[in-house]
């Protein structure tokens, strides 16, 4: 019973909280009154087509963009208040990122582990183990700049969690894995939602979203129009897939007219 209590009481935690949230760019309004909270051990699925305003939404919050109206509150903390140490709990892999290729991951792990606080011998630590569980140890000391796609994703991934972060936003981290690679960093995810990390996740793979996701939010022209558990959003829209439901919900029920054309034009005789 008290492991019980124990764990509603976690899940009641509240993280992250969103109200009212608007940004304006060139005139125009890229979110337009989110709402939202997100407690602790939750798994977020955050889609929505592009321009929806996903990203500003994650930037936002991460502190890089600034000129909204509304409040953020991460850790119980406006982060309008001038006050960064937040950061210090958040994990962060962007879905386009530009790493230091001249560096080795051992200059480049050591350096973003102590940006968070980290010692240099325990970042050097923990990066050594980290990289031997993807397979890439005897690549610890090679410069990035040799490195593939999938290569370089996992030394970002490491990067953004090598100071167990309480909060992890992940925005398309699955990009250029190989297949057992995606396992592995699935049930990494699945792993510390149930230890109580708090992740928010972005992607356009939605039979992943659907997956591991405990909860998803679908925004669609800067309004959540969506959020719930997959089986939830199913009921709400009477489809099955969570790509039917998107298609659904955001109004788009075009792809298979588009399709046809596309295939069309292509099979053309000339």
């Amino acid at each position: 019973m008290a492991l019980e209590q124990e764990l509603s009481k976690t899940n009641r935690e509240q993280v992250l909280s969103i109200e009212g949230l608007r940004m304006r760019y060139n005139g125009r309004y890229v979110l337009n009154g989110i709402d939202l909270e997100v407690h602790r051990g939750e798994m977020i699925g955050y889609i929505g087509p592009n321009g929806a305003g996903k990203s500003t939404t994650v930037k936002i919050m991460l502190g890089l963009v600034e000129g909204y109206v509304g409040n953020v509150r991460i850790f119980g903390q406006d982060i309008a208040d001038g006050n960064v140490e937040y950061k210090r709990r958040i994990g962060y892999v962007p879905e386009v990122a530009e790493l230091y290729e001249q560096l080795t991951p051992a200059e480049y792990l050591t350096f973003a582990g102590e940006l968070y606080g980290l010692s240099y011998e325990d970042a050097d630590y923990k990066a050594k183990l980290l990289m031997d569980c993807f397979g890439l140890e005897k690549s610890y000391h090679s410069r990035i700049a040799s490195f593939s796609k999938g290569m370089r994703q996992k030394v970002l991934l490491i990067s953004a969690l090598l100071h167990d972060p309480d909060l992890l936003f992940l925005d398309e981290p699955l990009s250029g894995l190989d297949a057992n690679s995606v396992m592995v960093v699935k049930e990494i995810l699945s792993q510390l939602s149930a230890k109580g990390t708090t992740i928010f996740y972005s992607s356009h793979i939605m039979d992943v979203v659907e997956k591991i996701s405990s909860r998803i939010v679908l925004i669609a022209e800067g309004r959540v129009v969506a959020d719930g558990t997959f089986k939830q959003l199913q009921q709400q829209s009477m489809e099955g897939s969570l790509e039917e439901v998107f298609n659904q919900l955001t109004g788009f029920n075009e792809h298979k007219a588009i399709a046809e054309r596309f295939v069309s034009i292509v099979q053309e005789v000339n």
